[in-house]
């Protein structure tokens, strides 16, 4: 049976951090991600990680600022956020297939196209 689940949001002041946590169940993912949707607005990718190589993509507005990584032994795939912003605020999506490296590159937190998502977890970031 597919699940993610997804841990970790919370309220933040600006500036301060958050740890999301994805825990995958039923299979191993080759291609795993976070999004984000505001009330609002569109969903858009935030981050993501090939499980296989380790190589990461981000979305321009989150560079520098947060860190996609996996722990395999836990089937796990981690967010770290810093420096947090307002802007931030929004539900949070764990995503994953299993696309091929070709598949899994930056172009897909535009296109989507992932088959298995999380529940969400609820950023919220004050000024």
């Amino acid at each position: 049976q597919v699940q993610l689940v997804e841990s970790g949001g919370g309220s933040v002041q600006a500036g301060g951090s958050l740890r999301l946590s994805c825990a995958a169940s039923g299979y191993t993912y080759s291609c795993m991600a976070w999004f984000r949707q505001a009330p609002g607005k569109e969903r858009e990718g935030v981050a993501l990680i090939y499980t296989g190589s380790g190589i990461t993509f981000y979305a321009d507005s989150v560079k520098g600022r947060f860190t996609i990584s996996q722990e395999n032994a836990k089937n796990t795939v981690y967010l770290q956020m810093n420096s947090l912003k307002p802007e931030d605020t929004a539900i949070y999506y764990c995503a994953a297939d299993f696309f091929g490296p070709h598949g899994c590159s930056g172009s897909r937190l535009r296109d989507v196209g992932f088959r298995y998502w999380g529940q969400g977890t609820q950023v919220t970031v004050s000024s």
